[in-house]
């Protein structure tokens, strides 16, 4: 009676271990991620030392990725230099017949293949395979049992349940990344390429969020106008979805087709843009900072306003930085009877103008202001870089957490002659 009761309990703490798993492993969006926690979930169900996923190549015949958990650091290192598993020996029989496999002796099995130098000693081992849309995807393979027993009925019952789970997950993790992808090529294609900014010279980056998102508002923009006055913006959208990349791109048509309709300050350009955004769109708020590099007597003065983004930094050609600290103004969408200020400020020749959306700076574990004078070192340190090699390098060795979208525009005026 004892005996049946202890089993009764082991049959619920497996099965509500299974359901726990499913759950754990159906919430996870990223591929490898789920791949790796489909392993080690089947391990802790299974009470295995030792687990691997092999994901077969599209031709079936053989494994393209093998992902493994509950090596030790040592047991790694000695195999370091080997080449994972393909699919041969005991492994192979799995690809070409997939019902479970269950062996009690892996060096004396007739398929066996034996182990390459360095491999842990291994006996047991329990294959299952793993199916997406009636497909094979995958091998699902434990070995070692930590008590030392081969595996058994219960065992391959729980792990076959788990697979049929994982499938599911996979299948969920390839159309996120997918549509995910797909999402972020859109936004890319929406972005701009700059055009030939003669006599300027500018340079531009976009790079993505690290969070599964992947996709934002961050956007910008630069032409010559017909008065020979260079026009440049940065801007970013609140939100990191297809509404938000939709949004961007509605918001840097209209403004480039302002810019062209009329030499008005850029305060002016932006108030313009807030009102057509009010009665023709449902945006959302919107932070931008509108430039023009216009000609004087003495050379090239920056003419800009701000609707709520991060202050412009200027670049002298003998590394000296400087933000261009002002009155931010309120952004776009809240209330566009508000009006902006516009500033102006003198640019020496050869002078290059950094414009960032927030990604690049913001980190939760540090105040802005400490990320901008880190910021403003980097570029004062590589002044003498081209446009797209100091876009590029900031996005590289950017102050910020790397959890949001990021955007750098470069303008460098004329040097001298």
């Amino acid at each position: 009676m004892a005996g049946h009761l202890r089993d009764l309990i082991r049959a619920k703490d497996r099965m509500q271990g299974l359901v726990s798993a499913v759950m754990a492993i159906g919430s996870e969006l990223d591929l490898p991620t789920v791949l790796h926690r489909i392993v080690v979930t089947a391990m802790d169900l299974a009470d295995a030392r030792y687990g691997a996923l092999g994901v077969l190549a599209p031709s079936g015949d053989h494994l393209e990725q093998f992902i493994t958990a509950g090596l030790s650091e040592e047991e790694r290192a000695a195999l370091a230099g080997v080449d994972f598993p393909h699919g041969r020996g005991v492994l192979g029989q799995l690809i070409h017949d997939p019902e479970p496999l269950r062996v009690t002796d892996i060096p004396s099995h007739p398929a066996s293949v034996g182990f390459p130098p360095g491999h842990p000693p291994m006996q047991t081992l329990l294959g299952v395979a793993i199916t997406v849309r009636g497909e094979i995807y995958g091998d699902l393979y434990l070995s070692e049992r930590v008590d030392g027993r081969p595996f058994d009925d219960e065992d391959e019952e729980v792990v076959r349940a788990l697979a049929g789970a994982a499938g599911i997950a996979i299948e969920n993790a390839r159309l996120f990344s997918y549509v995910r992808d797909s999402a972020e090529q859109f936004q890319r294609l929406l972005l701009p390429k700059l055009p030939d900014l003669a006599p300027f010279s500018g340079a531009a980056v976009y790079r993505t969020a690290e969070e599964p998102a992947r996709v934002g508002g961050d956007w910008y923009d630069a032409v010559v106008l017909p008065d020979r006055a260079c026009a440049a913006v940065i801007g970013d959208v609140v939100g990191h979805d297809l509404h938000a990349a939709a949004a961007m791109a509605q918001a840097r048509n209209m403004l480039r087709a302002l810019l062209y309709d009329r030499r008005s300050p850029p305060s002016a350009v932006l108030t313009q843009l807030d009102r057509t955004v009010h009665a023709i769109a449902d945006l959302p708020v919107i932070t931008a900072c509108l430039a023009r590099f216009e000609p004087v007597a003495t050379g090239w003065t920056l003419h800009w306003s701000s609707a709520g983004h991060p202050p412009p930094l200027v670049l002298a050609p003998d590394g000296r930085a400087e933000y261009l600290d002002a009155d931010p103004g309120i952004p776009l969408g809240v209330d566009p009877g508000l009006h902006r200020p516009d500033h102006t400020h003198p640019l020496p020749t050869g002078a290059t103008v950094l414009f960032f959306s927030d990604g690049l700076v913001e980190h939760p574990d540090h105040p802005i202001d400490e990320r901008l004078d880190i910021l403003a070192g980097l570029a004062a340190a590589h002044a003498d870089l081209s446009p797209d090699d100091l876009v590029h390098f900031l996005a590289d060795h950017h102050p910020s957490d790397g959890h949001d979208d990021m955007a750098v525009l470069a303008i460098r005026v004329p040097g001298e002659g």
